[in-house]
């Protein structure tokens, strides 16, 4: 075997997520899989973001690549490389768009690394970065934090013009693909609850998709079976061929068994409740959704009045008032820090998921074979809800006053949607039902499972072009 045959026989794949938690993780995820697999990886990412990655895979053997985040976009404060830090999302699309300013930098580095490379898996919102992989002559694979459903059912409204249709945007319209499926303006987020989307936002997501469709391929955390007609409709329809390969959250190593002194207290808490027979609903609402203080104090409301018992992750920086806290501090605990969500859920204790309906935590919810209470709030939540609650029943959704998906939620209408979901007699068949895809999802990582397969093709289909463009070099 020659010496280039020899660095060609293992595969070495970059990874560039976008600087956001919930597209970041997943793909560190991946790192996780394809390290299994024998792939070098190596991750480009920002100095703000690189201690998250490093300590997220903590003795892995990894390489990371600071690129300096750009400076001087307009409305974005020096420090802030995560979406999670700013201050609004109105200022998404100015950090996405911003974000381009790092390719002569990406390319430079890519250059010391490009012969070694068999491609580059990077996030869609990164869509310039099929420009630089194509200089080098490297595949390029897109990245989404979103599945098949909800991916599809916004092309096919967009595409179709049926945002166009109807003067109310909560008045239903059908899917001309998927026709049992019926949806509303409001269910899609702006620009596209518009009978006429237009505008940055919109000409960044053409950008993406553009860019998604002459890539090598489209990599999506989701199983098979859990898609399986989605799946099949997009590789029947669309391009570039999509790979199934999640749940990726299933790549997280278990949890060791701390010693009490070393578990967060929240654990603690959780461990007491399981002592007691007290079933728990935990409350999260991801990092970006900003809720006003009325909605939040109607949410406390809710939980005081159900009477369960809750953790609920609260990021927002507010007074609940009239001593809330001390009221259910025998039934309830607010946690503000961040949190590994996947320890929770796998809790004993913990019997409902109160969620925003994000990607990542709907599958991290299956996994952990909690039902899910379904409160979407932003981007494609409003679809994942109607997945979790239409397509594979594994929840329950939270009513608004209105009947409007984005309306208001009542203290009443969130504790008449608990009590549903913790004590009522639909419960049992919802827990049957997500103990059945949670088995689903782990054979299908397992070793011979589809997205085990999916995983093991992709690397050797890139491995093979890489091996064919090597010798056509040579």
């Amino acid at each position: 075997m020659t010496l280039l045959s020899s660095a060609m026989s293992q595969p070495h794949i970059v990874l560039f997520p976008f600087m956001s938690k919930g597209h970041t993780i997943p793909l560190l995820h991946l790192g996780r899989l394809l390290l299994h697999r024998n792939v070098l990886i190596t991750i480009f990412t920002t100095p703000a973001n690189h201690a998250f990655i490093s300590e997220f895979l903590s003795g892995a053997d990894i390489s990371i690549i600071d690129l300096p985040f750009p400076e001087n976009i307009p409305g974005i404060s020096p420090g802030i490389e995560s979406t999670d830090k700013l201050p609004t999302m109105s200022l998404f699309i100015p950090f996405a768009n911003g974000t381009k300013l790092m390719q002569p930098l990406f390319e430079e580095k890519l250059q010391n690394i490009h012969s070694q490379v068999s491609c580059i898996i990077s996030d869609g919102f990164l869509h310039w970065t099929l420009q630089s992989a194509s200089r080098f002559g490297i595949p390029r694979l897109s990245f989404y934090g979103m599945g098949h459903y909800a991916s599809l059912l916004s092309r096919d409204a967009f595409a179709n013009g049926l945002l166009s249709l109807n003067e109310s945007p909560d008045e239903p319209f059908t899917l001309p693909s998927f026709p049992w499926i019926k949806l509303t303006r409001n269910d899609f987020n702006e620009p596209f609850d518009k009978r006429d989307p237009s505008g940055p936002y919109l000409d960044f997501i053409m950008e993406a998709a553009i860019s998604t469709t002459n890539s090598y391929g489209l990599l999506v955390n989701t199983f098979y079976e859990l898609e399986q007609l989605f799946a099949d409709y997009y590789n029947r329809e669309f391009q570039p061929k999509a790979w199934n390969v999640g749940p990726l959250c299933l790549a997280q190593p278990p949890n060791t068994e701390l010693s009490p002194r070393h578990k967060p207290k929240w654990i603690h808490w959780l461990d007491q409740q399981l002592t007691k027979g007290c079933p728990v609903l935990y409350v999260a609402f991801g990092s970006q959704a900003k809720l006003s203080p009325t909605q939040l104090h109607e949410i406390a409301l809710g939980l005081e009045e159900a009477k369960v018992n809750f953790l609920w992750l609260l990021r927002d920086k507010v007074e609940l008032g009239d001593g809330f806290e001390e009221k259910v501090r025998e039934r309830g605990i607010i946690v503000k820090e961040w949190v590994d969500q996947k320890e929770i859920l796998e809790h004993e204790s913990v019997k409902g998921f109160l969620s925003h309906c994000g990607w990542n935590s709907v599958l991290e919810g299956i996994c952990a074979e909690v039902p899910i209470l379904a409160w979407p709030m932003m981007a494609e939540q409003y679809l994942n809800a109607r997945m979790v609650t239409e397509e594979i029943k594994i929840g329950l959704r939270v009513n608004t006053v209105d009947g409007s998906v984005k309306g208001f939620v009542s203290g009443e209408c969130l504790k008449n949607a608990v009590i549903e979901l913790m004590q009522s007699e639909k419960v049992g068949k919802l827990r049957e039902k997500v103990k059945e895809v949670a088995e689903a999802a782990r054979k299908a990582v397992e070793e011979g499972g589809s997205s085990w397969h999916a995983l093991t093709q992709l690397i050797s289909e890139i491995q093979m072009h890489k091996e064919i463009n090597g010798s056509k070099l040579s």
